[in-house]
């Protein structure tokens, strides 16, 4: 199991989106700081609060041989942190973990208007049932 984490400015906040590759399945979660943090407060973030993490579903990757010359190996290293953002197969996770997560919102707030009318129309079926009175 492998992980990344890659913390960049997205306009007004802070935001770290940490990539888990597990026997060629990438799944990616993305956690939002308010100001800059530290390497000492990210560490102790994921410590606290990684079983929190809600993780999208897992998206299958094509893994890479590594490179076993040192000089390659320096030189990749180099690249990644010049490059800020994300890739793109964690933007693709990310994405779909947005659809499914308004896909779940739509459901409960379908389920709870039906809940409400229901209730609604219980309370008034009662009223009128009070008024009545037997006659």
């Amino acid at each position: 199991m492998e992980g990344k984490l890659t913390v960049y400015f997205d306009e007004s906040f802070w935001v770290g989106v940490f990539e888990r590759c597990d026997n060629g399945k990438l799944s990616v979660c993305k956690i939002t700081f308010g100001a800059e943090p530290k390497e000492q407060e990210i560490y102790a973030f994921l410590l606290r609060h990684y079983t929190e993490l809600r993780f999208s579903r897992e998206v299958n990757i094509d893994k890479r041989k590594a490179a076993d010359n040192p000089k390659r190996r320096q030189r990749n290293a180099r690249k990644q942190m010049e490059q800020t953002g994300i890739g793109t197969r964690s933007q693709r996770a990310l994405q779909m973990q947005l659809e499914q997560n308004k896909q779940e919102r739509k459901v409960k707030s379908r389920e709870q208007k039906l809940a409400d009318k229901r209730r609604i129309f219980e309370i008034k079926q009662q009223k009128k049932r009070e008024k009545h009175r037997g006659r």
